[in-house]
């Protein structure tokens, strides 16, 4: 290649300082060092200036045209970097969730500059923003992924917020990218705009992963005699998959309608009754935006004693393993169902002990032993349920016998299928 630092070695270290697009768009993928394999790659090549300046150039497949940035130095590998594998940046492919409570002035001008920085980027998914903060669920190419939580992370309001990766061996766990201002963060029933959301005072209290534990367990020393109840706030059929010892079933389709703490019917509002001065609430969700909105709402109802698991099941996976947790983790993507060793492979035995006694079919209650969930081929009933092979194939996909002779029926899904739009499946039958 013929760079004088690095003769010899098998690929040139440029520093993002050198960069000629410091403080511009930038053209290629965002990981300081850029590494760059001195032997022919697809994606990257290199020119070297009289001058001592160096060219990289990467095609941009999204754009279809080669762009460039300059660099002042480049130097060779050192040890730590010696294992750095380029092509994995690109081919492992990871779903990557936070969100962030803060005030900003101009969300929509916060959008623009996220799109712009996202363009020319390999990044599927949902991201939110509003005048309370951020929402964010995407997938792509770890190296793509990471470069935009770096660069949110750049920003001082967001300098501290917890990022949870997950694997996405499939590829993107998502259709598109969706990254527009939107009132309300969550969907909840007359929208969270209202809410105190950036008052940290009147969200619950987080707790980490181990003292979440603690207390589950029992043996934490602040609260011994306190009643203590664990508050599942997902939908019904989250919990069918997987949940915390201990935690009742939410009788909710969508966490838009929860009413927890509002009503006084006990069968379906765990919280009805509740001393609200003296009982420990410990609430948990998949990520944590869900608790902490609703917590919100249980503290202008006079809850007093709340408390979260910070970053959700998620991070409590990733820190602590399966331990008190059974099942799987419902996730809203293509994957539908995560096992506790996606997030911490070294608990993959503890997992394969985790297993499901109480997962039952929908249709005739029988245990099933994939803990994942399937549509009713039925598109105008399209239910989220479990069903064991038997079911599926004498229900041809559907969720119950009306199904089976609606007028827009799709074919069953075969394994971890997903359906797409019905316009494929109405074509495919002209």
């Amino acid at each position: 290649m013929g760079i004088p630092a690095c003769r010899g070695g098998e690929a040139a270290v440029f520093s993002i300082a050198d960069c000629s697009f410091l403080g511009r768009r930038w053209p290629l993928p965002w990981f300081n060092p850029l590494i760059v394999p001195a032997r022919p790659f697809p994606q990257w090549a290199i020119r070297v200036f009289s001058s001592g300046r160096f060219e990289a150039l990467c095609f941009d497949g999204s754009l279809k045209r080669r762009r460039t940035a300059q660099f002042r130095s480049a130097r060779r590998l050192s040890s730590s970097e010696r294992d750095y594998d380029l092509q994995a940046a690109f081919d492992d492919f990871v779903v990557v969730n936070f969100y962030h409570f803060v005030h900003l002035n101009n969300p929509e001008a916060e959008v623009s500059n996220h799109l712009l920085f996202l363009q020319g980027r390999d990044i599927h998914g949902r991201i939110y923003i509003n005048e309370q903060g951020i929402n964010a669920q995407y997938s792509g190419p770890r190296v793509d992924a990471m470069a935009y939580v770096d660069w949110v992370k750049q920003d001082h309001r967001f300098c501290d917020v917890l990022v949870q990766i997950s694997p996405s061996p499939a590829g993107h766990a998502f259709p598109r990218l969706r990254l527009r201002y939107k009132p309300s963060l969550v969907q909840l029933e007359g929208g969270s705009s209202h809410l105190p959301l950036v008052d940290p005072e009147m969200r619950a209290t987080p707790l980490t992963p181990s003292e979440w534990k603690s207390r589950l367990q029992g043996t934490d020393e602040e609260s011994p005699e306190r009643k203590t109840l664990i508050l599942d706030v997902r939908n019904g059929y989250e919990w069918d998959i997987g949940h915390f010892r201990g935690a009742q079933r939410p009788d909710v389709d969508c966490f838009r309608s929860t009413t927890f703490g509002q009503s006084e019917s006990a069968d379906s509002d765990p919280l009805a009754g509740v001393d609200k001065e003296n009982t420990y609430i410990l609430m948990y969700c998949t990520g944590g935006i869900r608790c902490d909105v609703y917590s919100t709402i249980l503290r202008e109802k006079g809850f007093k004693n709340l408390f979260t698991l910070s970053g959700g099941v998620s991070n409590y996976l990733r820190s602590e393993g399966p331990e008190e947790w059974v099942g799987n983790l419902f996730v809203f993507d293509s994957r539908l169902s995560l096992q506790p060793a996606a997030y911490n492979p070294e608990t993959e035995d503890k997992s394969e002990e985790n297993v499901v006694a109480f997962a039952k079919c929908y249709i005739c209650q029988s245990p099933v032993n994939e803990l994942r969930h399937r549509n009713c081929a039925n598109l105008d009933c399209n239910l989220l349920f479990l069903c064991c092979s038997g079911c599926v194939e004498k229900m041809n996909g559907c969720c119950c016998s009306d199904c089976t002779t609606a007028p827009r029926l799709r074919p069953p899904l075969v394994g971890s299928q997903r359906y797409t739009k019905w316009h494929i499946y109405r074509d495919s039958k002209a």
